[in-house]
């Protein structure tokens, strides 16, 4: 069985003091909105959205430069792309393929209550992050 992947977002860490800016320059420049935003895990994450097109916002401690790239919570470093993600229809077969391939997780799966989402975390062979997102059951109710 082959895997079947397809684009869900790009994740992009930002400093905290240049969220807002970073905010207003994709919703300015690029016709971009912000579909949800949340803290968790000591990082504010903003899910902005033009058409099909759907990027994350990360802005957590600035203090991880330079972090490895071997715990999800820990890799956000502000002076890179953090992370691709990729959606896949069965999170846990998927896994189990990885792991036969001797693919190791950095971090999940887990459950994202905010996003509706179970989620997963591996490297490629140069240590970019790539997610792997399996579809939600239900929207969650978004925040006001």
């Amino acid at each position: 069985m082959s895997i079947s992947f397809s684009h869900d977002h790009v994740g992009i860490s930002v400093t905290p003091d240049d969220l807002e800016a970073t905010i207003a320059w994709y919703a300015s420049k690029l016709g971009f909105t912000v579909d949800r935003r949340f803290d968790a895990h000591g990082t504010t994450f903003v899910f902005m959205v033009a058409g099909n097109v759907k990027i994350e916002l990360l802005a957590g401690a600035s203090d991880r430069d330079g972090a490895p790239t071997t715990n999800i919570l820990t890799s956000m470093d502000p002076s890179r792309l953090h992370h691709f993600c990729v959606a896949v229809q069965d999170l846990d077969g998927t896994v189990s393929q990885l792991r036969d391939r001797d693919v190791e997780l950095i971090g999940g799966p887990m459950q994202v209550a905010q996003i509706g989402q179970r989620l997963a975390f591996i490297t490629d062979n140069l240590g970019n992050i790539i997610e792997l997102a399996e579809p939600g059951t239900s929207r969650p109710e978004r925040d006001s």
